[in-house]
């Protein structure tokens, strides 16, 4: 496609701008509070969107419109899912998890605070939902690089092997030197450049192509089922199974580590419920626009895209619809809404490794400007992994974001809900729920037993785990609830 000299600086120009936020905040980075948590300082605005920006990377501009370009408004029901999640996310964790998390030892990781919630001795509670977290942050982290391939390939015609490396040194650059500082606040940019890219793409193309009554009329003759909610792409109609998995997206916001982290760095709990009012309409207003970007495409575009190419859709309508330098910025977007989800999960992978690795089982007296140092080197392993991963890229975006998501949410999201608000979880339920939970997704996905995603039988068997453990245990000390109790009493 093009290969406009204009587009080009804009991208020069973001990404500097990127990597001179992180040489700012590697000089004020001087603690592992600093670095994983931004020594807990964030405000309500950069919260929210940093949350919801390294929640929604590249799928939701590239993966969300491809399905909707093939499947038409059947493809609004993971948005109705994810917005549900992102809500009860909000609404019944946030608050919970930032008193907690800091009361239990200021713990600077979901594991730490595991480890800290039971006063576990063993480093199991560290050891274990660390493997789960660099096993899962890898796809993930590929799927991102992956759509960071596919946008250099589409809009400047660079192989897409150079392509990768190109869009995996930009995110790992500011993520290895100013740690979360510069990530939150690189992810507030980047969340409020996605969010004004995803409304004004679908809009300017329906008006180009004469209005939205227009578009809506000559949607109805691409196929018989774009318009229908419940029939999918080859006239059949929708199953229980299917809606449920499509649905069942939203489950998975409760386990997932780089979200998680973002309620644990707000200032005060206090402004969870601001912060709570700016992401859905973040989440509402973008997923809407995400789903009607791939349906409105279906319709703009002349030349019909195939297979893993739907999911060019939104670069491709950017390309045709405006001058180079707005285009530039749009496409920005796209890459912002990759930087900044896989910047959030090498971090996370990063802190998993050198907190829940290195300081439990190799040098528990390493001091903080070791660690500091053993996270950044986590860093480029694991991006390498994940390049080496997504160099190969024979699967759509969106289906390697749900098998992450789906272990994320079933190894994490009822040991987090249950160790907020059940007094009788014990340890040895925790532990078991996230072996049950992790275990059962990767067998689940490998036999893609009854077409049922594998976060539903996931989370579902990690919770009957962590219940019938707890239940068949000794009741959790006095100790151990003293500080439940204290949370549950506070002012949240």
């Amino acid at each position: 496609m093009t290969h406009d000299l204009a587009i080009l600086n804009t991208f020069v120009l973001y990404i500097g701008l990127m990597m001179a936020i992180g040489v700012y905040y590697y000089r004020r980075t001087r603690n592992m509070s600093d670095y994983f948590l931004g020594n807990r300082k964030l405000g309500a605005w950069v919260t929210s969107l940093s949350a919801e920006a390294s929640d929604m990377s590249g799928w939701m501009l590239m993966g969300v419109p491809g399905f909707a370009y093939l499947a038409g408004l059947n493809a609004g029901w993971i948005a109705i899912g994810i917005a549900i999640g992102t809500w009860a996310n909000w609404r019944f964790l946030a608050a919970r998890l930032r008193k907690y998390t800091e009361l239990a030892g200021n713990a600077l990781t979901l594991p730490e605070f595991l480890q800290n919630r039971y006063l576990d001795s063993s480093n199991l509670l560290r050891i274990v939902p660390a493997i789960f977290i660099l096993i899962f942050f890898v796809i993930y982290t590929a799927s991102g690089f992956v759509s960071a391939g596919r946008l250099f390939e589409t809009v400047f015609g660079i192989p897409y092997a150079y392509a990768i490396f190109i869009g995996a040194v930009s995110v790992v650059f500011y993520t290895l030197v100013g740690g979360f500082l510069a990530v939150s606040r690189t992810d507030f940019i980047q969340g409020v450049m996605m969010f004004f890219a995803i409304l004004i793409v679908p809009i300017t193309a329906a008006v180009q192509a004469g209005g939205f009554s227009h578009v809506l009329g000559e949607m109805q003759n691409v196929q018989t089922s774009f318009l229908a909610p419940l029939t999918k792409p080859d006239g059949s109609t929708m199953g229980a199974i299917e809606l449920i998995s499509l649905l069942a997206w939203g489950i998975g916001y409760f386990g997932q580590p780089h979200i998680l982290v973002r309620f644990m760095a707000i200032e005060s709990s206090k402004e969870i419920r601001q912060a709570t009012h700016i992401a859905m309409t973040w989440v509402v207003l973008s997923l809407a626009a995400a789903v009607a970007v791939g349906m409105v495409g279906r319709v703009y575009l002349t030349t019909p895209l195939e297979g893993t190419a739907s999911e060019t859709v939104f670069l491709v309508m950017t390309n045709e619809l405006f001058p180079s330098f707005i285009a530039g910025f749009v496409l920005s977007a796209v890459l912002a809404a990759i930087m900044s989800t896989a910047s959030s999960q090498l971090l996370v992978a990063a802190s998993a490794f050198a907190q829940d690795f290195y300081r439990s089982l190799v040098r528990s007296s390493a001091e903080q400007k070791e660690l500091i140092w053993i996270s950044r080197a986590s860093v480029l392993i694991i991006a390498s992994l994940a390049v080496y991963i997504g160099l190969t890229p024979n699967s759509f975006i969106l289906d390697m974001v749900a098998y992450a998501w789906a272990g994320f949410g079933a190894a994490f999201g009822p040991a987090i809900l249950l160790s907020l608000f059940w007094r009788r979880t014990t340890r040895n339920g925790v532990l078991a729920g996230i072996l049950v939970g992790g275990i059962t997704v990767l067998v689940w996905k490998q036999l893609a037993l009854f077409g049922l995603y594998e976060i539903v039988p996931g989370f579902l068997f990690s919770t009957l785990a962590i219940v019938i453990v707890s239940l068949l245990g000794k009741a959790p000390s006095a100790e151990i609830t003293k500080t439940f109790d204290a949370v549950g009493k506070s002012d949240i």
